[in-house]
């Protein structure tokens, strides 16, 4: 499809996109290309085979692996967070369950809440980031804040909520979360390239996260050296097409859970949200976002046509007007 890579190209060049681009249209792939680059410092470029952090992406993953124990009994929609919590978290409603969790209508507080932040480059975690390497460590940073609403009544975008999801899913299956991740999402989707990986000791092939288009300046001191729940985990953007097409053939969770997990629970602004997932507004397009300093992504998948589009860029804003692009060529906008 010479003018869609055409397209890209021209607006790559004039966003300073650094990052990668994959369109797929069942076994056809439209587009595959790599800009910029993954290693400022070295002249390193980004390939097709360079994994990135995505962020909030990652809440897709963590919905599925608390699904997925779902299916096996341990755990349950109606299961409160209090039943595994227990004296953690005092202020967490004990009337808010894994599905409240799930659809962002818990209403319990957020240790960084997206409607009062600021600049994503300019949010500093109120702990050392080199002590946030395990979820159990993320207590520190989850306690405190008091509850938004009482459970059920609004949707309010949540990141601490999904790693109070993580927390759980491990005290439930007695499996660290990065682990669990992996073996109940990564490997029956056949995602080789995707793990939490420790920032500050990120092997060969991995893209460092840049604050800005320019500069050295990386987001090691912004973000949580390990990831958990709401974000951390590197992919690739051929693994971010390999989760769509293992989730929409039930490889991951049964069909019965995809369509409860992609039924709308909320609107929110121009879309609907489901359970980990982003929703279109009218149609049935599914969407994954995901934004930090040093990463923004966006993937949409239309399950009717089997196409998926995904930007993966390797600075804070650079997604963006790629992202714009082909939501508006294939419908998502």
């Amino acid at each position: 499809m010479p003018d869609l890579a055409d397209s890209l190209d021209a607006l790559a060049e004039s966003s300073r996109f650094a990052g990668v681009v994959r369109v797929d249209r069942g076994e056809e792939l439209l587009v595959d290309k790599a800009y910029g680059l993954a290693d400022r410092r070295w002249d390193i470029s980004n390939a097709m085979d360079t994994r990135f952090a995505i962020a909030s992406g990652v809440k897709c993953m963590t919905a599925l692996a608390v699904v997925a124990l779902i299916q096996e009994g341990r755990l349950e929609l109606e299961t409160t967070a209090r039943s595994l919590l227990g004296d953690d978290l005092p202020l967490v409603d004990d009337a808010v369950t894994v599905e409240h969790l799930l659809a962002h209508r818990s209403g319990i507080g957020d240790y960084f809440d997206e409607d009062t932040a600021g600049e994503i480059t300019e949010y500093a975690l109120p702990v050392p980031v080199h002590t946030l390497a395990r979820t159990e460590d993320y207590l520190a940073v989850l306690d405190g804040h008091p509850s938004k609403f009482a459970p059920d009544e609004r949707f309010s975008y949540c990141n601490g909520g999904f790693v109070v999801l993580a927390l759980i899913a491990e005290r439930a299956s007695g499996v660290p979360f990065p682990d669990l991740v992996v073996e109940r999402v990564c490997e029956p989707a056949g995602m080789v390239g995707t793990a939490f990986l420790r920032s500050d000791e990120l092997p060969r092939g991995v893209s460092l996260g840049y604050l800005h288009a320019d500069g050295l300046r990386t987001n090691v001191l912004h973000l949580p050296v390990r990831g958990s729940g709401d974000g951390g985990i590197y992919t690739t953007a051929a693994d971010v097409r390999r989760l769509w097409t293992a989730f929409f053939t039930g490889r991951i969770v049964s069909e019965d859970c995809v369509r409860e997990m992609t039924r709308p629970r909320s609107v929110a602004d121009t879309k609907r949200y489901g359970l980990g997932f982003w929703l279109h507004a009218t149609s049935d397009t599914v969407i994954l976002e995901g934004y930090d300093a040093g990463v923004s992504f966006r993937s949409l998948h239309d399950p009717h046509g089997d196409l998926t589009a995904t930007v993966i860029s390797n600075w804070s804003d650079g997604a963006w007007e790629l992202a714009a692009y082909l939501d508006d060529r294939f419908g998502a906008a």
